[in-house]
């Protein structure tokens, strides 16, 4: 009877182990990107739940939507990079495996637009049909930029354009509101 519940502790602790070990439902790890040279673009945010809380705080009062949304996040990553002769190929191929890496990994594309030199893809990563747990973002802007977005956390899906607009992504921007269906 100790064998059995030691093995069964010790199985019950290498599940654990093993998950604190991975990232969080919807967090996506895009590496760590390097400043173009020549002075090109190059943005970095990464805003973790403590900082959100606050500003959930701040505006608690004059928009609750807003702040109800926040509350809900854990995360919020983005990344722009300007495009350079030495950058261009491997940023493409970055977003391409990232692109690629999101839907064996069961995320869902919802938007893929090609125009005008712009390549948009937005990946959803739900719980149910409640809850999306994690949001991407990938953009390439002709050769100009490229934009990667992470956002980690508790977002129902009636509110994705509600977060495009107050996070200024306009991808999301676009998405019917509630009461718009």
């Amino acid at each position: 009877m100790p064998f059995a519940v030691g093995t069964a502790l010790l199985s019950l602790a290498l599940t654990f182990n093993g998950r604190a070990g991975g990232l969080p439902a919807g967090q996506v790890d895009f590496g760590t990107f390097t400043p173009p040279s020549g002075g090109a673009q190059f943005v970095e945010v990464n805003l973790t739940s403590n900082l959100i809380s606050l500003a959930a705080k701040l505006v608690e009062k004059q928009e609750p939507d807003v702040a109800q949304l926040l509350n809900g996040l854990q995360m919020v990553s983005v990344h722009v990079i300007g495009l350079t002769d030495e950058n261009r190929d491997d940023i493409k191929d970055r977003m391409e495996k990232t692109r690629k890496e999101l839907l064996t990994k069961g995320w869902d594309r919802i938007v893929a637009a090609r125009q005008e030199g712009k390549d948009v893809g937005i990946y959803l990563k739900t719980q149910n049909k409640d809850t999306v747990q994690g949001l991407v973002v990938t953009v390439l802007d002709g050769n100009e930029h490229a934009v990667f977005i992470n956002i980690v956390g508790d977002i129902k899906p009636e509110k994705l354009a509600l977060l495009g607009e107050r996070l200024h992504i306009d991808p999301l921007k676009n998405l019917p509101k509630p009461d718009e269906k």
